[in-house]
């Protein structure tokens, strides 16, 4: 997978062309998968048996992003279905490091989210215990939102902790990221980015390699 890893959200796609909307992906790193249940966001978009037919027919793997509660009970299905990374909220777990655990243990990378005001603080000295962090630069539950500039500065704080213990750990941002907005992601330590309408409001082919290199020219 590319350095700067562009995972295009299927939330922006047609739902109705879902096979043909994730074969126009084929060059991004995963797809990104929301997966929303009116009650943890105010918005409701797919479950398990959509999800078991996307990873069947994806060229790319599965990077699940689970906007629910009770993520304890429902994640690791999401792992069970083969994907590759199944995030899960900070804000929906009873123990995020026993979650993680699980999913590790299924086989999936293990990621944990963070909605914009929950602060970065009580995870830092866990991080060993995840593959990925989601910092939401966004209200989590709908596409097409604004860039949250001033999430920056939480970024920065699981990047340094990263360089200082050389973790392997993705930093994933999602919500508002363009070609306008990406570098400022880039250069705060992300190097995984989640794009919906910024990749399917064009030839995503084209949209794709625009972002990554647009991510690459601010990593230092």
């Amino acid at each position: 997978m590319a350095a700067q890893r562009i995972n295009p959200s299927i939330l922006s796609a047609d739902f109705v062309n879902l096979q043909s909307e994730l074969a126009a992906i084929h060059t991004a790193d995963l797809v990104h998968v929301d997966v929303m249940d009116n009650h943890f966001v105010p918005n409701l978009t797919m479950g398990p048996p959509v999800v078991e037919r996307i990873q069947a027919v994806s060229p790319i793997p599965l990077d699940m992003h689970l906007m629910i509660t009770d993520a304890d009970r429902w994640a690791p299905g999401y792992a069970e279905l083969g994907a590759f990374s199944v995030t899960f909220h900070a804000e929906a777990t009873e123990d995020p490091v026993r979650l993680a655990r699980r999913l590790r243990e299924i086989g999936s990378r293990a990621g944990i989210a963070l909605k914009p005001g929950t602060a970065a603080e009580p995870y830092l000295d866990m991080l060993h215990e995840f593959d990925q962090v989601l910092v939401m630069t966004v209200e989590p539950g709908f596409g097409g939102q604004k860039f949250m500039a001033d999430m920056m500065p939480k970024l920065r704080q699981f990047a340094e902790v990263k360089r200082r213990t050389g973790l392997d750990l993705w930093l994933q941002v999602d919500g508002g990221v363009t070609i306008d907005t990406i570098g400022i992601a880039a250069e705060a330590g992300a190097d995984t980015f989640v794009a919906g309408s910024a990749v399917y409001n064009g030839v995503p082919e084209d949209r794709i390699a625009e972002l990554r290199a647009a991510a690459a020219a601010h990593i230092h």
